[in-house]
């Protein structure tokens, strides 16, 4: 099974930056496409960016496209969110995710960490 380990959140002000991690262990990391999805209370889970096995492909949700970016360290088995402008509708938890290879879903997720933007 795989295990993923998040850190890095916490509370900021609007126009600040966080940057969050998720360490992965119990698989083989770099055969992993791996994704970062937020939910803000009382409303369903969204997509915020996912990168593919050899960090060639990146994707990002137009909501944070041009603020968040996605990277991988795959000799650490980690793959980071680098946050930037960070606005108040940003406040949620953020989950990392693994999806195995040839799979259409994210399979394994981690426990999430809290995201708060003050105005």
């Amino acid at each position: 099974q795989v295990q993923l380990v998040e850190s890095g959140g916490g509370l900021v002000q609007a126009g600040g930056s966080l940057r969050l991690s998720c360490v992965a262990s119990g698989g083989t990391f770099s055969s992993y496409t791996m994704g970062w999805f937020r939910q803000a209370p009382g409303k369903e889970r969204e997509f915020v960016a996912s990168i593919t096995w050899n960090g060639g492909r990146t994707y990002a949700a137009d909501s944070v496209k041009g603020r968040f970016t996605i990277s991988r360290d795959n000799a650490k088995n980690t793959v980071y969110l680098q946050m930037n402008s960070l606005k108040p509708e940003d406040t949620a938890v953020y989950y990392c995710a693994a999806a195995q290879p040839l799979g259409r879903t994210f399979d394994y997720w981690g426990q999430g960490t809290q995201v708060t933007v003050s105005s």
